[in-house]
């Protein structure tokens, strides 16, 4: 799954688009985490506490949005955000949402990158809408460009190989 924040995909021609997606999580914070937090915060910084739940609610939104994209049969997701917003002083709204796409690199002329020319060479599966999986994990996301790159990026919870 290719995620991107802008409203097109270098190298990719959108085939087609499957709509606004999403992933949503509320979070509470326990006390002794905010009785931690706040005596941390007295001395000003970083609160550690506070930055793993939030990477950890943001994987998790990104993971239920990716779950809903590929339920849609996409194969990325473009223009993706995040959002958070506070709940009555004692939750935390975490949502990341984006535009659910299909698209193929393009193989040559206009808009080709060196990427999308070497990803063009090698065969696109046709995806097919998945039935909802149980739980969610965190987002498959696509290396950087460094020699051969894997098209289609291989199954599994590991997602692609890290070159």
């Amino acid at each position: 799954m290719i995620i991107v924040t802008t409203n097109d995909l270098p190298g990719f021609r959108i085939l087609a688009v499957h709509g606004e997606v999403m992933g949503l999580t509320v979070r509470s914070r326990d006390a002794a985490t905010s009785w931690v937090a706040g005596w941390r915060a007295i001395g000003g910084g970083e609160i550690p506490e506070f930055t793993q739940m939030l990477i950890e609610s943001r994987m998790q939104v990104m993971g239920r949005m990716v779950e809903e994209a590929q339920r849609r049969g996409a194969n990325a997701i473009v223009a993706m955000r995040f959002d958070a917003n506070e709940i009555a002083q004692a939750w935390t709204e975490i949502c990341a949402y984006g535009t659910a796409v299909t698209v193929e690199p393009i193989a040559d002329g206009p808009g080709a990158t060196a990427q999308s020319r070497q990803l063009a060479s090698q065969p696109v599966p046709t995806l097919q809408p998945q039935a909802p999986a149980q739980g969610y994990a965190p987002p498959q996301m696509v290396p950087p460009m460094r020699g051969e790159v894997p098209w289609p990026p291989p199954p599994g919870p590991g997602g692609p190989p890290q070159r």
